[in-house]
């Protein structure tokens, strides 16, 4: 089972498989992890998990290793969500104000016949991601 990663906005890393069936299935799965009422989710490739962590743009059919961040489309009209401060680091919210608000996953990305799919994170990629996240929620103050 290929798995995604959850970074809630009180810094809880944690580890969840990909959503099995179709890909409205998928999305709607996706949604609920992401919570907070989130219907839409939006595909944000943060500059930082790029320039910063090391992690590959490129997409492939196969042991694609690209990652994505998903957040919640709507989290602006939400008055309830917080900050997800390790989001607002790799979408570089210091330099734009425009923030990253409510919890948030890392997908892969994956070429199909079909265009490009989200997808469980390549297991190299994963286990280099999941550590570098560990890693700043610790440094952002995480229990």
């Amino acid at each position: 089972m290929s798995k995604i990663i959850k970074v809630s906005t009180d810094l809880e890393v944690t580890v969840h498989d990909f959503p099995q069936g179709t890909i409205r299935e998928q999305n709607r799965q996706l949604c609920e992890l992401i919570g907070n009422g989130c219907e839409m989710i939006e595909h944000v490739m943060p500059r930082r998990l790029y320039n910063e962590l090391g992690h590959t743009t490129e997409v492939k059919r196969e042991n694609s290793k690209c990652v994505a961040m998903l957040v919640d489309e709507e989290f602006l009209f939400k008055n309830e969500l917080q900050l997800n401060p390790i989001g607002c680091y790799l979408y570089e919210t210091d330099k734009h104000g425009s923030p990253i608000m409510g919890n948030i996953l890392f997908v892969g990305d994956t070429y199909t016949g079909d265009g490009i799919t989200f997808s469980g994170i390549e297991e190299e990629t994963f286990n280099k991601l999941y550590e570098q996240l560990k890693q700043l929620a610790w440094k952002a103050g995480a229990k």
